[in-house]
């Protein structure tokens, strides 16, 4: 059971869309401009972190605004209270090459809808702000992603790129479930080609190559929870979706969308999305759901079964991906489950 939408973008005037981007992006092997037309453009760097409202970052914030992006630094220089901050300010985070629809700007910033989010908030994708110069649009990119091409799906946490096939001289480190359209097959590494244009080339090991998101493999519960279990000891980033931090409906979000299966972004959606399981009948890879007033409000957190009564989650700003019993606050909060995996 694949659950994929298509999602549908705004047309703007083109005089407003035409006036956004302007200026040639460096070291392009095609033409290339900035100019978004009409209203779509893709992530030029490893992952853009998307903010509820323009121009509302902290110093510290620095390395997640440019291009390129330095998520490590960013991640690791921030204390618990700093990421605590993030919870709402932050909205969600787009990989490296994802497609988004600009809906609007302000200065050097443009509200875009990720697509392949699914949310109730809006039906082009989920929406957030984000600094202009970290999207690109080329031609040639643009084409061979909506083409059915083959392309590299990244299967580590993080990868890097490289600018040559002998995988010697590192450009951009990127991450978990960024899908590239497929150029060259050497035999240690594989051609593909950026959001800018060029060719650059990734690590056979840490990639996968499929013809369409159909292709991929329906995965078992336990491939989930093993692909899950990558990312054990990772810190918890609110909005993230990548191998440099997750939210934990980011975390579950993503893990299903490296299996070539597109669920909702957030844990409220997702709790009212798929086939509800009994408790009883549960199976790895099923979604828990976590809410307030004893499990009967609002959820506010989800989980992936793993098996023995445990689950595998990124659970809060203070922790890292990790396995925990359902006990405790778990067993009292507990909302319900869902299953996205077809029947056995």
């Amino acid at each position: 059971m694949k659950y994929i939408k298509k999602w549908t973008g705004t047309l703007f005037a083109a005089g407003l869309i035409f006036s956004m981007f302007t200026g040639t992006a460096k070291g392009a092997d095609t033409p290339q401009t900035k100019d978004l037309s009409p209203t779509t453009a893709y992530v030029d760097v490893a992952a853009a972190t998307l903010w509820t409202k323009p121009a509302q970052t902290r110093p510290l914030d620095a390395p997640s605004l440019s291009n390129p992006v330095d998520l490590r630094k960013w991640t690791t220089s921030m204390t618990y209270e700093d990421k605590l901050w993030l919870v709402g300010p932050l909205e969600t985070q787009a990989l490296y090459g994802n497609k988004v629809t600009i809906t609007d700007q302000q200065g050097d910033w443009v509200k875009v809808a990720v697509d392949g989010q699914p949310t109730p908030r809006l039906e082009a994708g989920y929406p957030g702000w984000m600094p202009k110069s970290q999207l690109v649009y080329n031609k040639k990119f643009a084409k061979m992603k909506e083409a059915t091409k083959p392309f590299a799906l990244v299967k580590s946490p993080t990868t890097w790129l490289y600018k040559n096939a002998s995988l010697k001289t590192k450009q951009i480190e990127i991450s978990y479930n960024t899908r590239l359209p497929v150029s060259k097959v050497k035999s240690t590494s594989i051609g593909v080609v950026t959001p800018e244009g060029k060719t650059r080339y990734l690590d056979r090991k840490d990639v996968r190559v499929y013809l369409t998101d159909e292709s991929i493999p329906t995965p078992t519960g336990e491939d989930l929870v093993n692909e899950g279990k990558k990312f054990l000891g990772l810190p918890y980033l609110w909005a993230g979706t990548s191998g440099f931090g997750f939210d934990c409906s980011g975390f579950t979000h993503t893990l299903y969308k490296a299996a070539g299966i597109t669920i909702p972004r957030d844990s409220g959606p997702q709790s009212r999305s798929g086939t509800p399981v009994a408790k009883e009948d549960l199976q790895p890879g099923d979604l828990l759901f976590f809410a307030y007033n004893n499990g009967t409000g609002s959820v506010h957190h989800v989980g992936m079964y793993a098996g023995n009564g445990m689950m595998i989650h990124s659970p809060n700003s203070s922790t890292t991906v990790r396995i925990d019993k359902i006990e405790g606050i778990y067993a009292q909060e507990y909302a319900g489950a869902r299953r996205y995996l077809p029947e056995n």
